[in-house]
């Protein structure tokens, strides 16, 4: 079967849970997408709202405090929320790629192995026992440990510990994040060879993902083209390939109504799952990281919150009376969500 770009997208639309969305927990959506970029916190939580069953905002920080699924550095140098069932395979997986990516700056910010033994004994010292610090606390803990730790070299310090599965994520305190042990907060479950969350990592990016490349694999994993090819020889059958596109094919009825239209998330996965994002591209988009609006599965403009209620956007594409009237529930809906 031969993929045009309507396809791609209808595709994609169902296979990354926006389409239909179904799912009743934050943590199902969470692992569902094994990870979900997040560094901005708050669309983070949209992201997740988009691909659920009408999850309240309340509901999926809930989910988020009770250490469902965390928040950590992992695959790229930034924040992402993943699953606790997945973290500890998918940072023996990607660790190693970020700490050679922050390899530069550990150099420039005078970070080496000695200095991250002795940090990592200190937030382990501190943390131990359930406890859940803010960073406030565990830079002053450094601090009188005689350790230099501000500014960017405190980020590295906190990012290497999280690398190395000493830390991750607790319970916001208000608005607050927390820091806990790993291995505290994280309920023990079976470890799995490089080769089988290798083989995992792929089969599920391409149920989720597809239709994409390994190249858009590399590009989201962190991981190297020799991973990607290794772990795609593993693809079980019902796979297809069509020359570099990658899908397990799902149900899709064209005719359906399923939802094309929404306020989309910075640092979205629709879109950073992607190293090549041509086919969500409307003529006349002019950027993709911040404050999309997707209609019909397609950039068609930009966004932002007025100060007292509402959106003010700015369209790039001609609109008929069913996109608009798709647009406007979608405004809605985000609205409603954020408050």
């Amino acid at each position: 079967m031969s993929m045009k770009t309507e396809d791609i997208i209808l595709h994609r639309l169902h296979t990354q849970q926006l389409a239909k969305p179904a799912c009743e927990e934050a943590g199902a959506v969470v692992s569902w997408l094994i990870a979900m970029q997040a560094q901005e916190y708050a669309h983070a939580k949209w992201a997740i709202h988009l691909r659920s069953n009408g999850l309240t905002e309340k509901a999926i920080e809930q989910s988020f405090n009770e250490g469902i699924y965390l928040r950590t550095h992992l695959m790229r140098p930034t924040w992402h929320f993943v699953h606790r069932q997945d973290i500890r395979w998918l940072l023996q997986l990607t660790a190693p790629r970020v700490h050679a990516a922050n390899a530069y700056y550990y150099k420039q910010l005078e970070l080496d192995a000695k200095v991250f033994s002795r940090s990592n004994k200190v937030l382990g010292k501190a943390l131990q026992g359930g406890k859940h610090l803010q960073r406030t606390a565990l830079a002053k803990a450094l601090k009188d440990a005689k350790i230099i730790a501000s500014g960017p070299r405190l980020g590295y310090i906190m990012m290497f510990a999280e690398l190395e599965g000493l830390i991750c994520s607790g319970p916001r305190e208000g608005k607050q994040f927390t820091y806990a042990l790993l291995e505290e907060r994280v309920p023990p479950v079976k470890a799995l060879s490089r080769e089988e969350a290798l083989a995992q990592f792929v089969q599920r990016y391409f149920t989720t993902r597809g239709p994409a490349t390994l190249q858009d694999f590399v590009y989201w994993s962190g991981l190297t083209m020799k991973d990607a090819k290794e772990g795609a020889e593993a693809l079980p059958a019902g796979f297809i390939r069509e020359k570099e596109l990658i899908w397990l094919p799902v149900a899709v009825d064209k005719k359906e109504k399923v939802r094309h239209t929404f306020i989309m998330p910075d640092y979205d996965e629709y879109g950073m799952s992607y190293k090549d994002r041509h086919d969500i591209f409307n003529e006349g988009a002019r950027t993709f990281y911040s404050h999309m609006i997707i209609v019909d599965g397609k950039i068609a403009g930009t966004w932002k919150k007025k100060d007292n209620d509402g959106l003010d956007m700015d369209i790039f594409t001609t609109l008929n009376k069913t996109q608009t009237t798709a647009l406007k529930k979608a405004v809605e809906r985000y609205l409603a969500f954020s408050g």
